[in-house]
């Protein structure tokens, strides 16, 4: 049976405040019932589930980072305490850090509204470039795909010949993954000869886990007449914000609820304002409420002519804290740390740029080594930096010993647009 994707999407303003608070007061409930990590932390602030009736109360509770949830399952492996001990997990996912996430079903609709909004459907064949190997992302986009009646090929990480090839010999008709891959896949389709940007065989692509600069979705849309979507989410909580036709602000998806707070202080900020983006995904077995995904950004109010009713995110303006992603996958200081313990004599940096709208990757080394043990120690570090944080760098600089002494060791020089 045909899911209706448009229906809660639309209703008004008030309906969706008494839902996400039934939704959100249940959660809480259950949560203080099954999750040790909920109770221990509610007991800690004198606050009952009785006393979350509204959504304002709800800020009552603490905002959980990134390095706080792994600090939890750390503590009490394997989730933190958030998972309700009888709950029937459906599959299990690891991201950096390491955080173990457990997953709904495929009946869930994860990402389902993203693709819906995009306009994927039955009869369109889609790539599916995001990585299946132990991560949510192939997994979930593909469920998403499924749900909407695409047909999907899940190419994951291929090489870009391999995947120009798919898009020639398959038909595909759409795209999902970052924007930078496609545009990497469609040079090399031209490089291969292949007429991607006469044919208009691709339609649509939905990107996400990267942003989607101006002068690329001009480039894919004028160029390769492709028309592009962005959505917005993250592991720990699911999909979060998607982009309609009218590609101006992500509408928030049903499935969360989605606050814009003071980093410092985790009250919500003036309607309008920038501030963290913390998120709850209404989850019966996962109680993780209020986690700040570390993006600042902001909401908008004003109708939109799709005719979605939900508030839209403006966009993402930045990183709070240290973490910074990079091409779609966290990177952390204490990453850093953990690259460095792996050699006796090296300190080392990392930092974030970007060459032709892409992620780019230098990492520079203290190091008063020569010749051959010089390209070793490069070789080395590359290997156990893509083992450790699950990235590949795409530079490696050596630099004299004490250059780093009162540098930061994660800097990203990336300007926001």
């Amino acid at each position: 049976m045909k899911r209706d994707f448009f229906g809660l999407e639309r209703v008004s303003s008030d309906e969706r405040v008494a839902r996400q608070t039934e939704k959100i007061r249940e959660m809480v409930r259950l949560g203080y019932e099954k999750s040790s990590r909920v109770r221990a932390m509610m007991d800690q602030i004198g606050c009952a589930p009785a006393d979350i009736g509204t959504l304002d109360d709800f800020q009552r509770l603490p905002v959980i980072s990134r390095e706080k949830l792994i600090e939890y399952e750390l503590e009490e492996p394997p989730y933190g305490g958030f998972c309700a001990p009888d709950a029937e997990i459906d599959r299990i996912f690891i991201s950096p850090g390491p955080v173990y996430e457990p997953h709904l079903s495929e009946a869930d609709p994860l990402w389902a509204r993203a693709y819906h909004a995009a306009g994927f459907g039955k009869g369109d064949v889609v790539l599916n470039a995001f990585s299946y190997h132990m991560v949510a992302a192939g997994l979930t986009f593909h469920s998403g795909l499924r749900q909407v009646g695409a047909t999907v090929v899940p190419s994951g990480s291929s090489g870009t010949q391999a995947q120009a090839d798919l898009i020639r010999d398959l038909k595909i008709t759409g795209y999902t993954g970052t924007p930078s891959f496609l545009m990497a896949i469609l040079q090399k389709g031209e490089e291969l000869g292949y007429a991607f940007p006469a044919s208009g065989q691709i339609k649509r692509a939905c990107f996400g886990a990267e942003p989607l600069f101006p002068a690329q979705r001009e480039r894919f849309e004028q160029h390769y007449r492709i028309d592009t979507f962005q959505m917005y989410g993250a592991t720990e909580v699911g999909d979060i914000a998607y982009e309609c036709s009218e590609k101006k602000g992500w509408h928030l998806c049903e499935e969360v609820f989605v606050e814009i707070v003071d980093p410092q202080t985790g009250q919500r900020m003036p309607d309008g304002e920038m501030g963290e983006v913390v998120v709850t995904r209404f989850n019966p077995i996962f109680f993780l409420l209020r986690f700040g995904t570390g993006d600042l950004s902001r909401l908008v109010a004003e109708p939109c002519a799709c005719g979605r009713t939900a508030l839209k995110m403006a966009g993402i303006f930045g990183r709070v804290g240290d973490a910074i992603k990079v091409r779609g996958m966290f990177l952390a200081p204490s990453q850093l740390m953990a690259v460095r313990k792996r050699f006796d004599d090296i300190v080392l940096q990392a930092r974030v740029g970007q060459v032709l709208d892409r992620d780019f990757l230098t990492v520079r080394i203290e190091s008063d080594k020569t010749g051959e043990a010089q390209v070793d120690l490069m070789a080395r570090v590359g290997h156990v930096f893509r083992e450790i944080c699950n990235l590949r760098v795409d530079r490696i600089e050596i630099i004299p010993q004490g250059a780093l002494r009162d540098e930061k060791a994660l800097v990203d020089d990336r300007q926001w647009r």
